[in-house]
C-alpha cells in the first residue's frame, strides 16, 4: 500500500520515537503556576509578606494573625529538626565510607579540618576587632536586670565529655548532633575496617540516606512559607522598637558576617585556590540563599553538596565535606557572632575584659564550633564562650530577643565556608575539575528533582575521585576570571 509520506529505514522510526520520548524525560519540566517563579523570588515574596503581617498583627493586635505566624514558622523548623538527626548520622557514615574511593583520604580530612579551623580563627579576629571599635553593649538602654539565664548552658566539661552518648536513642530523641556525629563517625570507621561483611549495612545505609534527602527537599520547597512565619513571628512578638535598641550589635553581626563572606572567602579563593569567587558565589548562592532563610546549615546541606560539586568538588570527598562542614564549620555562629557577644554582655554588665579573654574567645571559637551543631541559634555556643570568661550567662537572655534576625546572616555566613573550604582543598589537591568549576552556574532548587540530582544537563564536579581534574601539568592552574 503506498503512502504519500517517506517511509524511513527500518528501525529508524522506533529510534526516532526513543530519541523524542527520552528528550522528553530527561529535558527541562515545565512549570505551571507558582512553580514559575524562581525560588530566590518565592523566598522574597515571603520576606516581604512576613514583615507586612508581622507589623500588622503587632500593630492591629490581631490574636489569629500572630497564632498563625508562629505555628506556621514554628512547623517549618520543626520540620527540619525532625530529619536532623538521621541525616547526620546516615550522611556521616556514608561519607566516611566513601572516602575509601578517594586517594588520600586522611589527608584530604586532615586538611579541611586545619582550613576550617583556620578561617574561623580569621573570622573572630573580625568580630572582635568590630566589637572593640564599635562597642555595641553602649547606649542601649539595657541593664543586667533585663537578662534571664538560659535553661540550658554550654561548658567545656559537658562539651567533652558530653560527646560521648549514653544509650543509642537520647542523642536522636534530645538532638544532641555532637553525638550523632561521634556515633556516625565509630560506625563509618568500623564499616571499612570490616570489609565486605559490611556491605548490606551500607546499602541500607545509603537507601535511608536518599530517602532522607527526598523528605528533606519537600521540607526545603516549604522555605517561602517558613521565611513568612519565622519574620513574620519575630515583628510580631518584639516589633521595631528592639531593633533600635540593637541597633549598634545587629550591624555588627551583619557587617562581620559580610566581611567573612565576602572579603575572607573570596581571598581565600582567589590566593590559595587560585580560582574565579565571583564563579564561587554564581555556583555556591543557591545554597547561601538557602542557608539565610531556613537558619540550619543541616538543613541546607543537600543544597550545599550539589553546589560544590557542580563546582568541581569530586563527588566522593564532597560527600565528606557537606556533612563534616554543616556539623563543624560555623564562622558565623561560633566565630563572629560569640566574640561580638562577649564584648557586649561585658559592657553591659560593667565587665572589661583583658587580652587574656579575648584570646580565650579565639580559643573557645576555633575548638569548640561543633557546639553549634548546624541547628537554628547559637546559644549552646554562646553560653559555651560567656562561662569560659566567666560573665554571667543571664546576658544571653539579652540576647535571644534578637536571634532570629542574626541568625539569618550567621547561617548564611556557615554555609558560604562550608562551600568554600572543601573548593579550596580539593584546588590545592588538584583534584578540583577546573571545567566543571568555569561551567557552573547558579540553578534555582525548584529545577531539583526529589533527590538533589537536576532535572537539567547543567555539569556537575564529578572529576574521579584522586584525579587530577584540569590540572595535568603539575603547576597550579591560572584563576578563572
Amino acid at each position: 500500500m503506498s503512502s504519500n509520506t517517506p517511509s524511513s529505514a527500518p528501525g529508524e522510526s522506533g529510534k526516532t520515537a526513543a530519541s523524542t520520548e527520552a528528550a522528553a524525560s530527561t529535558g527541562p519540566k515545565r512549570r505551571t503556576g507558582l512553580a514559575r517563579v524562581p525560588f530566590w523570588a518565592q523566598i522574597l515574596l515571603g520576606l516581604v509578606l512576613g514583615v507586612l503581617l508581622g507589623w500588622a498583627a503587632r500593630s492591629g493586635d490581631i490574636a489569629w494573625l500572630s497564632t498563625a505566624l508562629d505555628r506556621v514558622g514554628g512547623t517549618f523548623v520543626q520540620l527540619l529538626k525532625l530529619a536532623v538527626g538521621p541525616l547526620v548520622f546516615f550522611a556521616i557514615t556514608v561519607s566516611i565510607t566513601n572516602l575509601r574511593n578517594v586517594s588520600g583520604a586522611a589527608r584530604l580530612a586532615g586538611r579541611t579540618l586545619l582550613w576550617f579551623m583556620a578561617t574561623s580563627l580569621v573570622a573572630v579576629g573580625i568580630g572582635l576587632t568590630i566589637g572593640l571599635l564599635t562597642n555595641p553593649g553602649e547606649g542601649t538602654g539595657l541593664s543586667p536586670k533585663d537578662g534571664a539565664r538560659p535553661e540550658q548552658a554550654g561548658s567545656w566539661l559537658d562539651f567533652l565529655t558530653g560527646i560521648v552518648p549514653t544509650d543509642v536513642v537520647t542523642p536522636f530523641t534530645e538532638l544532641n548532633v555532637l553525638q550523632i556525629v561521634f556515633m556516625a563517625a565509630v560506625a563509618g570507621i568500623a564499616a571499612l575496617r570490616i570489609g565486605e561483611k559490611a556491605a548490606p549495612l551500607l546499602s541500607f545505609a545509603e537507601s535511608a540516606l536518599t530517602l532522607l534527602q527526598k523528605a528533606l527537599w519537600w521540607v526545603i520547597r516549604l522555605a517561602p512559607l517558613g521565611t513568612l512565619g519565622l519574620i513574620g513571628r519575630a515583628i510580631d512578638q518584639y516589633g521595631w522598637d528592639l531593633i533600635g535598641q540593637y541597633a549598634t550589635f545587629t550591624a555588627d553581626v551583619y557587617i562581620g558576617s559580610l566581611l567573612v563572606m565576602f572579603g575572607v572567602y573570596p581571598l581565600l579563593l582567589s590566593l590559595a585556590a587560585r580560582v574565579s569567587p565571583l564563579q564561587f558565589f554564581r555556583g555556591a548562592w543557591p545554597a547561601i540563599q538557602l542557608g539565610f532563610v531556613s537558619r540550619s546549615s543541616v538543613g541546607t546541606m543537600p543544597v550545599t553538596q550539589k553546589a560544590i560539586e557542580r563546582l568541581g568538588v569530586p563527588r566522593e570527598y564532597a560527600s565528606f565535606a557537606a556533612p563534616f562542614g554543616a556539623t563543624t564549620k560555623m564562622d558565623g555562629c561560633a566565630a563572629v557572632y560569640p566574640a561580638l557577644a562577649a564584648i557586649f554582655v561585658a559592657e553591659i554588665f560593667g565587665i572589661s575584659l583583658g587580652v587574656a579573654d579575648y584570646v580565650l574567645i579565639a580559643f573557645v571559637s576555633v575548638i569548640g564550633s561543633a557546639a553549634t551543631a548546624g541547628l537554628t541559634g547559637a546559644t549552646v555556643m554562646t553560653t559555651l564562650t560567656l562561662s569560659t570568661l566567666g560573665l554571667p550567662l543571664e546576658g544571653v537572655g539579652l540576647l535571644l530577643a534578637i536571634d532570629p534576625v542574626l541568625d539569618m546572616i550567621r547561617t548564611a555566613t556557615n554555609v558560604a565556608g562550608q562551600a568554600a573550604v572543601p573548593v579550596v582543598v580539593a584546588a590545592r589537591e588538584r583534584i578540583l575539575d577546573l571545567d566543571a568549576f568555569r561551567g557552573a552556574r547558579s540553578f534555582d532548587i525548584d529545577s531539583l528533582d526529589d533527590t538533589g540530582a537536576l532535572d537539567d544537563t547543567g555539569g556537575a564536579g564529578t572529576a574521579p575521585a584522586g584525579g587530577t581534574g584540569d590540572r595535568r601539568s603539575g603547576e597550579p592552574a591560572p584563576a578563572t576570571v
